[in-house]
């Protein structure tokens, strides 16, 4: 492995794994090492990598691990931030000494940890620990007074406790008095929410809240993302004009739990009144919403995704099973039966909307009955994108010390068949849009008179793409109506409707 010298300039690569709510906290690092005096820079020129892990899966685990240790192998210094380096801390840091492990308490003072790292100064390693315990149970409590700045864990005017230092030092881009910068916003009175972008395209992620109240049984991420906070909505409506002016098209509105915003600001309609307000941003033509839990989704909130004009009619449920047996194993709501009568409603407001779920299958004590009660809601709900994974036990959850384990051969089984339905059912539904008329957002050109981009029911990253066709030029962020005239897969085949082109 070779070495780089002690006097190496102060350039970071940041490398994101796992989500897009990843994305949105490696932006807004890059914000702060940007303001701290630090270039962002590829990996093969920088002397630190910084790598934001995720810790939600064996699997991503495994993919944050090898990471770190090609960075090392690159001779660059390393550190760990994100939610393996979270969740694990000292005991990560001994059994990975490559890299100095950093936690969410460590983002407000993100440069001069990186400064540490550059010199070779190791600090202790945190200790890990359970976050939900370092706000208040009751949601009321979370917030600062309303006339304070909203408090999300990535905030640096957030609530004690929260990952990021309040106070931006003097005359920086991160202070307030200080004049704004193309790639820095600052948002809500005294401070707000800082962030670079690390990569074009006209779509991006906006962070609407952070945490999970929710106590599913499989599920460890509430106990190191920590209690659900809320963004305010003028903190979020003037990072949705910043994203509009630096070129996005469509906001994806992301969280742990969507369909909690608003409740630790005394107000469960939230959402449902800030979504019109977001939809009406100059430059912004599209607004899709992501994770939202069926057992939580309001007719309120269904009428507005389905009716509101800006929004798109899209449901990224989370149902993770259909037999009401295993979802209360799994500390959830709902059933087959509730879940379709869900759906119906839906479609009632919008016979179009695109649903998308993913489904954990081999869960301990999983029988036959309860995949035939899955297989059943699957074939009935029509739905436009489906994941299927297998069960692992995560350290400290309550589902990891259940009996009735499943072998993995069996659950590698179970995932294979039950991935293999997905694949025909998604393949059936997207032919059953042949002839329907759809609104494209143009990402791409691919030649010859080809444009990919994406309709309202596919959501970036996790669901198909569109390819149009058209005898007109087209452009990145253009929004097209087109008529749907073939599908391959999940992925569909337009051709642009003559005058159906909202042109940037």
């Amino acid at each position: 492995m070779s070495s780089r010298s002690e006097s190496a300039p102060r350039t970071v690569s940041l490398v994101t794994l796992g989500c897009a709510r990843n994305e949105v906290d490696s932006e807004e690092l890059a914000a702060r090492l940007t303001a701290s005096g630090w270039d962002l820079t590829s990996a093969d020129d920088a002397s630190v990598v910084l790598v934001n892990t995720c810790g939600f899966i064996q699997a991503a685990k495994q993919e944050s691990i090898n990471e770190l240790l090609a960075a090392a192998e690159s001779g660059a210094k390393v550190a760990a931030v994100g939610c393996l380096a979270e969740r694990y801390g000292a005991e990560l840091a001994g059994e990975l000494p490559e890299a100095q492990v950093l936690s969410f308490d460590d983002y407000g003072n993100i440069g001069a940890r990186l400064d540490d790292v550059l010199a070779g100064r190791r600090r202790p390693a945190h200790t890990a620990r359970d976050r939900r315990t370092l706000l208040p149970i009751s949601p009321a409590e979370r917030q600062p007074a309303p006339a304070a700045p909203a408090g999300s864990p990535l905030d640096p005017v957030a609530p004690a406790g929260s990952p990021l230092d309040p106070v931006a030092p003097a005359g920086s881009p991160l202070d307030p008095a200080a004049p704004s910068t193309p790639w820095i916003t600052g948002v809500g009175p005294g401070g707000g929410v800082f962030r670079r972008r690390l990569s074009g395209g006209v779509v991006a992620p906006l962070k609407i809240a952070s945490g999970c109240d929710r106590r599913c049984s499989f599920c460890a991420i509430p106990s190191f993302r920590g209690a659900f906070v809320s963004r305010r909505p003028p903190e979020i409506l003037a990072e949705a004009r910043w994203l509009a002016d630096s070129g996005v098209r469509e906001l994806v509105l992301v969280s742990e739990n969507s369909t909690s915003y608003g409740k630790d600001l005394g107000n469960l309609r939230l959402l449902e009144e800030v979504l019109p307000d977001l939809a009406a941003t100059p430059g912004i033509e599209r607004v899709r919403i992501s994770y939202l839990q069926p057992a939580e989704l309001r007719p309120g909130l269904i009428e507005v995704i389905a009716s509101t004009p800006g929004v798109a009619p899209y449901f990224d449920l989370s149902f993770q099973h259909a037999s009401g047996r295993v979802l209360r194993a799994m500390r959830r709501f709902g059933d087959r039966e509730r879940f379709l009568t869900l759906l119906d409603q839906v479609r009632e407001k919008s016979p179009q909307a695109g649903v998308r779920s993913n489904f954990i299958v081999g869960f301990p004590g999983e029988t036959a009955a309860d995949l035939a009660e899955l297989e059943l809601f699957l074939s009935d709900a029509g739905l436009d994108a489906i994941g299927i994974f297998g069960y692992s036990d995560e350290d400290g959850t309550e589902a990891a010390s259940l009996p009735d384990k499943l072998d993995g051969a069996e659950i590698a089984r179970r995932v294979e068949e039950f991935a293999s339905l997905a694949d025909e059912l998604m393949s059936q539904r997207a032919d059953s849009r042949l002839g329907e008329d759809i609104d494209v957002l143009i990402e791409e050109e691919t030649g010859d008179g080809r444009y990919e981009g994406r309709a309202a029911h596919q959501a970036p990253e996790v669901d198909g793409v569109t390819t149009v066709t058209s005898t007109g030029r087209l452009a990145a962020g253009d929004m097209v109506r087109a008529v749907v005239t073939g599908s391959d897969g999940v992925d569909l085949i337009a051709s642009a409707i003559l005058g159906g082109v909202n042109l940037r």
